[in-house]
């Protein structure tokens, strides 16, 4: 079992749910507002339950250029977004706000969100600038708003970044766990829709058994087979889009093809 949220699965598919570009960030598209934003992530997230997926995560990827604070106008927009899709949910759900680790705990909390995901340890010389999380805030945040239930996701190698940590991929895994209480870990690629270093993938595999491992980039049909055999689960969302296009809608019958590979193999 991953989470109690998802049953007895030993195998766990979370989708990406990527929400349309946020209002403060360049490429909102003000004349359509958040109602298109509510009925574009809505087309989404039919195609991806009816596709099988285990779980959906809401992320805010066309926010670009990423920041590491929230502004007040998309941390609003992005939970009433959630909001307004969760009548509609059939399965559990989790959210990520790019780059912050307070927006998407405070989000996902108030949402009712499983899960949350981010970079919450670590320190990175990234395409943003210096990124320093504050994994100390986020789970202080989610003990006082009353969610100690709601997992925390941590990627320990962070996209479009490179880590000023030293240490083995593997050992900072570990550490994550033991000194910031990880919930499960992500291990990534250099950047959305590239695949983890499946030798990093096993490492961390081999040395973390206290919470789950997941994938977290770069899951495909060809690729899944081998990552499920060391992995406990997979993020995907490129993969799933329309001609494997990070910024396209989802495709309902790339999911099903995916999905049905995945039921082989648990």
């Amino acid at each position: 079992m991953v989470f109690d949220c998802f049953g007895a699965r030993k195998k766990v598919v979370i989708s990406m749910a990527h929400i349309g570009a946020l209002p403060g960030s360049p490429l909102y598209d003000a004349d359509g507002g958040v109602q298109k934003l509510i009925d574009d992530v809505m087309s989404d997230v039919e195609k991806l339950q009816a596709g099988g997926v285990d779980a959906i995560m809401f992320g805010n990827e066309n926010d670009r250029p990423y920041v590491f604070k929230g502004s007040p106008e998309s941390i609003a927009a992005m939970t009433a977004i959630v909001q307004a899709i969760k009548p509609s949910l059939k399965v559990p759900f989790g959210v990520n706000y790019l780059w912050d680790p307070l927006s998407s705990v405070a989000i996902g909390a108030v949402t009712g969100a499983s899960f949350v995901r981010e970079i919450f340890t670590g320190l990175f010389a990234s395409d943003m600038g210096l990124w320093e999380p504050d994994c100390a805030g986020a789970a202080r945040l989610r003990a006082n708003l009353g969610r100690k239930d709601m997992k925390m996701l941590f990627n320990i190698n962070a996209e479009f970044a490179h880590s000023l940590d030293q240490r083995p991929i593997a050992l900072r895994a570990k550490s994550a766990v033991f000194s910031s209480l990880a919930d499960a870990i992500l291990v990534s690629g250099p950047i959305t829709g590239q695949p983890a270093n499946q030798s990093d993938l096993r490492e961390v595999c081999e040395v973390i058994k206290d919470v789950p491992v997941f994938a977290n980039t770069g899951v495909n049909i060809d690729n899944v087979r081998d990552i499920l055999s060391m992995a406990q689960g997979v993020v995907i969302g490129t993969h799933f889009k329309v001609d494997g296009n990070t910024w396209n809608a989802v495709d309902g019958s790339r999911v099903k093809r995916f999905m049905d590979v995945v039921e082989t193999l648990r």
